[in-house]
């Protein structure tokens, strides 16, 4: 009740209850050796107890339901339930009643009630039913605000409120990390790898229902936490995904740009935002949970002025016969860049053709395949090295080793690398 109310008799009384799924009774065994004193005493007293597991009165747990004794804990992304009824405890006919329901937080003030209008009339012994329902989505206090106002028969106003206080725990701890590897031969840019750590930090083991993520406009996502059976897809996690008090798990994500963002180099560039986790779990029984991450950014990857990937190359090639390679050049910078191609041999790489060719003009965004023709004069898994490009504009030069890796065999024997 309100502190600065003046204390006096209500002819309505208010009462909240907050509605959450009943519990499994637990009882503490005690039991004994049957050398000792009692012998089968208390054996005998835990099975005819009704609230123990046949077969298993010894466990703490038992097959009965109770009803919360408490108010309990409530999570971070769970949905508060609570009923509110408003009695008349009266021998008269009250007005005009009204009940607000208010949820006050750290940074909001918000409005729970079914209902505004007002009821034009109570009788005796008769009551108000409301239930609301809210997804909790701060953690910190709560303060849930319920407010009644009515008219007695007499015309007199009255006015009363309570207040309710609880606490928001947080759930689960989600880290995250990023990993940027290289795309296939057919794109320009890197794919991106996402790590997620969920660790569950409450008392009660969890069922995970799903953890997904939502990729930003630009990128295709596949989930990487699956292994082939048959055919199906089975879970790494087992049928059953449980997740235990303080048990953390990883997911794995693969990003790749879109088709339509893999050719511009400089938007993808620039791209940080990633996507946004989706969390979905139940707990004791069945009550259900859902959080979402807020949008994950990552480091931006270095391309530099020029990318040089490959977009075709053999996998295995014979020993000192020349093969074929495919490579593409993209201006990530934001000017244009005048190019001259150097190739320089290298122990075990040997180029064929004119070292020094000019390329031509490559404006910002823009890029160009460039067919090239190489052999290796040393057996075994050789690194594809040598290539040079200078910018005649700003006379910069950027070198590329390891631009790739090739199975180099003699197809005279047998021996590959």
């Amino acid at each position: 009740m309100d502190v600065n109310q003046t204390k006096q008799e209500h002819l309505l009384a208010l009462k909240v209850m907050r509605l959450t799924k009943p519990t499994l009774f637990t009882n503490l065994p005690v039991t004994c050796e049957e050398r000792d004193l009692p012998g089968d005493l208390f054996g005998q007293l835990m099975r005819g107890d009704p609230s123990t597991i046949k077969g298993a009165e010894a466990l703490m747990l038992g097959e009965m339901l109770t009803l919360p004794q408490n108010f309990g804990n409530i999570f971070l992304g769970e949905t508060f339930s609570s009923y509110i009824s408003v009695h008349n405890d009266s021998n008269q006919v009250v007005k005009d009643i009204l009940v607000k329901a208010d949820l006050q937080t750290s940074s909001q003030r918000l409005n729970l009630s079914a209902s505004n209008s007002a009821v034009a009339e109570l009788k005796p012994e008769c009551c108000i039913d409301d239930v609301i329902h809210h997804e909790v989505k701060e953690i910190g206090t709560h303060i849930l605000v319920c407010a009644v106002s009515y008219t007695t028969q007499y015309g007199e106003k009255l006015y009363f409120r309570k207040f309710f206080k609880f606490q928001v725990l947080k759930p689960l701890d989600v880290k995250t990390k990023f990993y940027n590897a290289e795309s296939d031969l057919s794109s320009v840019t890197d794919e991106v790898f996402l790590e997620a750590q969920i660790q569950n930090i409450t008392t009660s083991p969890m069922f995970m229902e799903k953890v997904s993520l939502e990729p930003s406009m630009m990128y295709n996502v596949t989930e990487l936490n699956t292994v082939a059976c048959g055919d199906q897809g089975e879970s790494t996690f087992g049928k059953m995904s449980y997740l235990q008090p303080m048990d953390t798990r990883q997911y794995l994500y693969c990003l790749k740009p879109k088709p339509e963002y893999a050719e511009k180099a400089g938007v993808i560039k620039g791209v940080t935002v990633i996507g946004k986790l989706d969390i979905v779990w139940k707990t004791n029984l069945g009550e259900r949970g859902r959080l979402q991450t807020s949008q994950l950014q990552r480091m931006a990857p270095g391309y530099g002025d020029i990318r040089l990937s490959l977009e075709m190359i053999p996998d295995t090639v014979n020993l000192e016969e020349p093969f074929d390679i495919i490579c593409k050049i993209t201006n990530c910078s934001e000017r244009t860049m005048d190019l001259v191609l150097e190739m320089c041999n290298t122990e075990s790489i040997h180029w064929c053709g004119i070292s020094g060719r000019q390329l031509g003009k490559v404006s910002p965004g823009a890029s160009l395949s460039l067919p090239l023709t190489v052999f290796s004069s040393i057996q075994g898994l050789q690194s594809v090295s040598g290539l040079r490009l200078t910018d005649t504009f700003l006379k910069r030069t950027y070198e590329y080793d390891d631009i790739a890796q090739v199975c180099v065999v003699c197809p005279y024997t047998s021996n590959e690398c």
